[in-house]
């Protein structure tokens, strides 16, 4: 059985997620709306990334951060794909964040 840390973190992946891409496309990007995928994104990262999936996350998180923040600028003639990137690069921020702060504290734990 799945330990409840990692529903509730699966759960705000996907909830996360769908918020960012319906509500950048529908584009109705508040401030409470921002300040909940932050949220999402921070019990994304301290729940739903166990030991073994750090490195792929980061990698990932990483990239998708990259290539949100770079496409936002770009697309910037195509609001609705610049809003939606914005939004997941909301999401993602905060939980790739985490993970790599978790990922220091345990290599110098060791």
């Amino acid at each position: 059985m799945a330990k409840k840390g990692s529903i509730i973190g699966s759960w705000s992946f996907l909830i996360g997620v769908v918020l960012a891409v319906v509500l950048g496309a529908v584009g109705s990007i508040n401030q409470t709306i921002t300040v909940a995928l932050l949220i999402l994104g921070l019990v994304i990262g301290l729940l739903n990334v166990t030991d073994k999936e750090v490195m792929p996350f980061l990698m990932a998180g990483t990239v998708l951060v990259i290539v949100s923040a770079l496409g936002s600028s770009v697309l910037g003639a195509m609001p609705v794909v610049s809003r939606m990137l914005a939004a997941i690069l909301t999401l993602f921020v905060p939980a790739t964040i985490i993970v790599a702060l978790k990922s220091v504290f345990s290599l110098a734990r060791n």
